[in-house]
């Protein structure tokens, strides 16, 4: 099995590039959570965490009785948000399948919704030109061998049986998709009991192109850092998933007042694509389908800024070790990128400068140029306005293009991260 591992990353790592380049260029992607969960409105793990009776919580697939096509509003405002792809959960903890799959009739097509909701959804992402993810969680509250698995051989058989067959079914009946995000692979203890090099290559022979993440055990193509935006992964493709209340990632409308900003999403945002990685943000729609009131305006006002800003964040963005008490900045090649978020006033200084002379500096969205004066180590932006002229967010960006790629030294105990 070691061997064979070892020969699947191999053929995974030689095609890894030219399959992420799109998704390396897209940064900012929704999370979408929805289930028989959103019925509760009390997180996703509400089954688990009340130990809710599985034939008790049964009856909520009867119960459930989506709008038509909800999806549309979702990947409406995903695209109008400046997302360049959704990732929605096929199936989540609960057991509850959202298409009408052979495998079990706890699905969507012969319970309440009485259709296949994934292939609403992808009907919808295509519609708004946005890339197809979907999430499948390997646990399974709902499956009789879900537990048992881990202690009995012949649960084991037919439970990997189910996961795969399920995954099969996805990967098979709705044309390319483009990510498969696998979540919390318990009980099974290694990649060898999920049978995961065998599911894994199953997938890449139905969807060439696909990437994957790396929660079925396998390293695979990118990482997930969840519930923080962490840069600290370096060398491989990093995506962190984030929840809009920091609460729940199902449909919980006590948590609204938690909502994040439109400012907390930029930061966010910003932290993920100036160190090379990808913002998931989720939503928890409501048991209809509609989005949470409190998710609109601030991804509407991030789509704003993005359709002015977005040559800071798109595309082949680099690391960019510069810092400043107004904000932070990401760069591609010999282009700075300087986002700021607290305004300075009529002159902003950077300190420790190296090896780049500063060819303009401009308002990234006007392209007015703005004065400068640069030393051996330090450069001085003059006459700017007195107040942020970012009338979206309070995030102006400032291009500064160099005619050799700029360093930051600092003192000890002052560099940036």
């Amino acid at each position: 099995m070691a061997k064979s591992k070892k020969k699947y990353m191999e053929a995974v790592d030689r095609t890894r590039a030219s399959r992420m380049k799109w998704w390396n260029e897209a940064r900012f992607g929704m999370f979408v959570h929805w289930g028989l969960y959103s019925q509760v409105g009390r997180q996703e793990w509400v089954m688990n965490v009340e130990s809710i009776p599985v034939k008790k919580y049964e009856k909520l697939a009867d119960t459930w009785k989506p709008k038509p096509r909800p999806m549309r509003q979702w990947a409406r405002l995903a695209k109008k948000a400046g997302m360049k792809y959704m990732v929605m959960t096929t199936k989540h903890h609960e057991g509850f399948c959202l298409w009408d799959t052979e495998q079990t009739d706890y699905n969507a097509a012969k319970h309440g919704p009485g259709r296949d909701l994934v292939r609403e959804y992808v009907d919808a992402c295509r519609e708004f030109g946005l890339k197809v993810g979907f999430y499948y969680s390997l646990m399974d509250w709902h499956h009789p061998d879900g537990a048992r698995c881990a202690k009995d051989p012949k649960a084991r058989r037919r439970f990997i049986d189910f996961t795969h067959g399920c995954v099969r079914e996805l990967m098979t009946n709705y044309g390319k998709i483009d990510i498969l995000w696998h979540d919390v692979s318990w009980p099974l203890d290694s990649p060898e009991k999920w049978e995961s090099v065998k599911m894994n290559t199953m997938v890449r022979q139905l969807q060439p192109h696909i990437i994957i993440n790396d929660r079925s055990q396998l390293d695979e193509d990118f990482s997930t850092p969840e519930g923080q935006v962490d840069p600290s992964e370096t060398g491989r493709g990093w995506e962190a998933c984030m929840t809009f209340n920091d609460v729940s990632w199902g449909y919980m409308p006590s948590a609204a007042i938690d909502s994040h900003t439109a400012r907390d999403i930029l930061k966010m945002l910003f932290t993920a694509a100036s160190n090379q990685g990808n913002l998931l943000l989720n939503i928890g729609p409501a048991p209809d389908g509609s989005v949470p009131e409190e998710a609109v305006e601030p991804l509407t006002t991030v789509g704003k800024w993005l359709h002015e800003n977005g040559e800071a964040v798109y595309g082949k963005v680099d690391r960019a070790r510069i810092g400043m008490a107004a904000g932070g900045a990401s760069r591609k090649g010999r282009t700075v990128y300087f986002w700021c978020r607290c305004w300075p006033g009529d002159e902003l200084v950077v300190g420790g400068l190296r090896g780049g002379r500063l060819k303009k500096a401009s308002y990234l969205v006007s392209g007015k140029p703005i004065k400068f004066e640069q030393t051996k180590n330090r450069l001085v932006l003059k006459g700017l306005p007195k107040t942020n002229p970012d009338k979206i967010a309070g995030v102006c960006v400032i291009k500064l293009e160099f005619k050799s790629e700029p360093r930051q030294i600092l003192s000890a105990g002052c560099l940036p991260n």
